[in-house]
This record gives C-alpha cells, structure tokens and sequence, in this order.
C-alpha cells in the first residue's frame, strides 16, 4: 500500500548544499514512489548559535508545497513535537482510508 509511507527530510537550511540534495531526495523517495506531498515534511534544523532566517526560506517548487517546520536544539521542543505527531497522525489516516477502500472493492 503506497499510501501508508510517510518521508521525513531532514536538512541544515544554512547551506546551500542541503537545498540542492533536498529536490533529489525529494524526487528519490516521494516523486519516484507516488506519493502525495501530504506525506512528506520536511524539517529545517537549524544548529545551535547559528542565525538562520526561519521566516524567509525560499524552497524551489516543488519544495516549496511541502509541510515545512523549523527545529533547533536551542529552542523549545515542543512546537516540533506537535507538528511530528499532527504528521504521524495523517499518515495514519491515509492508511486507514486505503485499507478502507481496499475493504470496500473487494465487497463490491
């Protein structure tokens, strides 16, 4: 069942090398597989002491329709936590709805 995977990215925005291999890992493990960008997050973790603009990180299309979070060690964890588990949570709704229309074109 394609839709019960999820992919998370992680990548450092601060170098421009990140930005690059994103699109290929994108294009890798969500485009090349068929999956929705609903099921894919990426995480911008930010190091720590390092300035990085949070608010203005441009991302290429198709990166750019991602669900897309900021992470740092400095910051509190918990806004990241939410978003991990309000993720985790659709992939599961995804394969539920699946299972379920699997369920339903074998009764019919």
């Amino acid at each position: 069942m394609k839709d019960s995977h999820g992919v998370v990215i992680v990548f450092n925005p601060d170098l421009p090398s990140h930005l690059k291999e994103i699109e290929m890992w994108y294009s890798c493990f969500v485009q090349q597989q068929q999956l929705l960008d609903s099921q894919c997050l990426l995480i911008a973790h930010h190091k720590p002491g390092s300035a990085g603009d949070t608010e203005n990180l441009s991302l290429a299309s198709p990166l750019n329709k991602l669900k897309l979070i900021h992470s740092s060690l400095e910051e509190d964890p918990e806004d990241v936590r939410m978003e991990f588990v309000k993720y985790f949570k659709s992939i599961i709704n995804l394969l539920n709805e699946s299972r379920d229309r699997e369920e339903m074109s074998i009764i019919t």
